[in-house]
C-alpha cells in the first residue's frame, strides 16, 4: 500500500528540484534573448539580417544537439551529458563578452545552442522519467510552470539590466543563474539512475519506426502553434506602435498569468479525459485571442486577448508534450522531449518568417488574422485525425466480430 501511495507521488524532492533547475536555465535564455538585438545593433553597428543570423544560428544548432543528445543518451550517461550541457552553455554566456566580432559572437551562439540543447533535452526526459504515468498530464503542467515563468520574466529582467547596466553585467547575471543549478543538483541528489538501457525493447527498430510515427501528428500541431507565438514575440512591440498602445508589454504579463492558472487544470483534464477535451476549447481559445488582438486599439482589449492566448497557448503545450510522452515507453522520453521542443522552436522561426513577411505586404492587424487561420487550420487538422482514428477503431472491431 505504501509502495503504490509512494510510487504516485508527484511532489517529490527530484521533481522540484529538477523543476528550479529548468527555470533558471531557461531564465538563461529568455534575458539574454531579449537583449541580443539591441546589442547586436549597437555594438556592431549590424543590419536586421545580421540580427536575425545570430538569433537563427542559436535556434539551428539547439535543434540539431537535440536530435543528435536523444541517440547520444543510449551510449553516454544522461548526468554526463547534463553537466556538459550546462558547462558548455555558462562558459559561451560569460565568453560572448570577449566576441569582438560579428564572426565570433555566431560561434558564441553555436556554442551556447548546443550547451542548451543538450541540458534542455535532458533535464525534460528526467522528468518525464519520475512523473507517476497516470499523472503524465498533470506532471507535464507544473513542470512546464518553469518555462512560462522563465518567458514572461526573463525578458523583463534581461531589458532592464541591459538598459541601466550593460551587456556585460547581463551576461554575467546570466551566467550565475546557470551556475546556481550544479550545486542545486549536486547537492540534492536529484537525477534518477538511468534504466533505459536496462528497459530496450527487443525490437528496437520496429519500436523506434512505429513511436516516430506516432510523434508526427503531435509534433505537426506543435508546429502551427508555435508559429502564432513566433508572430507575438517577433511583432508585438511594432504592432503596440502601430495602434498607439505604449505598455503594450503588458500582454506577456497577462498571458503568463493565465498560463500559470490553466497548466494545473488542463493537466488534469487531459489526464482524465484525453487529449480531445482539452486541445479543441484550447485551440478556439487562441484564435480567439488573435482575433481579438487584430482588432485591438485599447489596453482592455489587449488584456482580453492576452488572457484568452494565455488560456489557450498554456493548456495546449503540455497537453501535446504529454501526448508525446504517452505515445511510448520511458527510453522514448529523450526524442519525445527533443521532438517537442524542436518543433516548438522550428515553429517559432517559421511563424516568424512567414508572418513578416505578411505584415511587410499588408499590417499587423491583417498579420494577426492570417496567425488565427493557422489555428483554425490547427483544429481541422486535429478533428479530421480524431474523425479518421473513430473509422479505423470501428472498422477493426467490426473485422474482429465478423472473424
Amino acid at each position: 500500500m505504501q509502495s503504490q501511495e509512494s510510487s504516485s507521488r508527484l511532489w517529490t524532492k527530484p521533481f522540484l528540484i529538477l523543476t528550479l533547475s529548468t527555470l533558471l536555465l531557461f531564465l538563461n535564455l529568455q534575458m539574454l534573448l531579449a537583449a541580443f538585438p539591441a546589442y547586436v545593433k549597437s555594438a556592431f553597428q549590424a543590419d536586421d539580417l545580421t540580427v536575425s543570423l545570430i538569433i537563427s544560428v542559436f535556434a539551428g544548432s539547439t535543434i540539431i544537439t537535440r536530435l543528435l543528445t536523444a541517440q547520444l543518451m543510449r551510449i553516454v550517461r544522461r548526468n554526463v551529458i547534463l553537466y556538459a550541457g550546462l558547462a558548455a552553455a555558462c562558459l559561451f554566456t560569460v565568453m560572448s563578452v570577449a566576441a569582438g566580432s560579428v564572426g565570433m559572437l555566431l560561434v558564441m551562439r553555436v556554442g551556447f545552442g548546443i550547451g542548451f540543447g543538450m541540458a534542455s533535452t535532458i533535464i525534460p526526459t528526467l522528468v518525464s522519467q519520475i512523473i507517476p504515468g497516470k499523472r503524465m498530464g498533470e506532471g507535464i503542467g507544473y513542470f512546464g510552470l518553469s518555462t512560462s515563468l522563465a518567458m514572461s520574466v526573463g525578458p523583463i529582467i534581461g531589458l532592464s539590466v541591459m538598459k541601466h547596466a550593460g551587456f556585460t553585467i547581463l551576461a554575467m547575471l546570466g551566467t550565475a543563474t546557470i551556475l546556481l543549478i550544479f550545486p542545486i543538483l549536486l547537492l540534492s541528489r536529484a537525477i534518477p539512475p538511468d534504466t533505459s538501457k536496462k528497459t530496450a525493447p527487443a525490437a528496437g527498430s520496429a519500436s523506434k519506426q512505429l513511436f516516430h510515427a506516432k510523434l508526427l501528428i503531435p509534433g505537426l500541431l506543435n508546429v502551427i502553434l508555435a508559429v502564432t507565438y513566433g508572430g507575438l514575440l517577433s511583432f508585438i512591440a511594432l504592432f503596440g506602435e502601430s495602434v498607439h498602445l505604449e505598455q503594450v508589454g503588458l500582454f506577456f504579463l497577462f498571458n503568463a498569468i493565465a498560463v500559470i492558472i490553466i497548466r494545473p487544470v488542463s493537466g488534469k483534464l487531459f489526464d482524465r479525459f484525453g487529449h480531445a477535451a482539452v486541445l479543441i476549447p484550447a485551440a478556439i481559445s487562441v484564435v480567439s485571442a488573435l482575433m481579438v488582438l487584430s482588432y485591438t486599439t485599447t489596453m482592455p482589449m489587449l488584456i482580453l486577448s492576452a488572457l484568452l492566448y494565455g488560456l489557450g497557448f498554456g493548456s495546449i503545450q503540455p497537453t501535446l508534450q504529454a501526448w508525446m510522452l504517452r505515445s511510448g515507453t520511458p527510453q522514448h522520453y529523450g526524442m519525445a522531449n527533443s521532438m517537442f521542443y524542436n518543433t516548438t522552436d522550428l515553429g517559432i522561426a517559421v511563424g516568424a518568417l512567414i508572418l513578416g513577411a505578411v505584415s511587410s505586404m499588408s499590417d499587423y492587424a491583417f498579420m494577426y488574422r492570417i496567425s488565427a487561420g493557422f489555428m483554425v487550420l490547427f483544429l481541422i487538422l486535429y478533428i479530421v485525425v480524431r474523425l479518421l482514428s473513430a473509422v479505423r477503431y470501428k472498422f477493426k472491431q467490426s473485422a474482429g466480430q465478423t472473424t
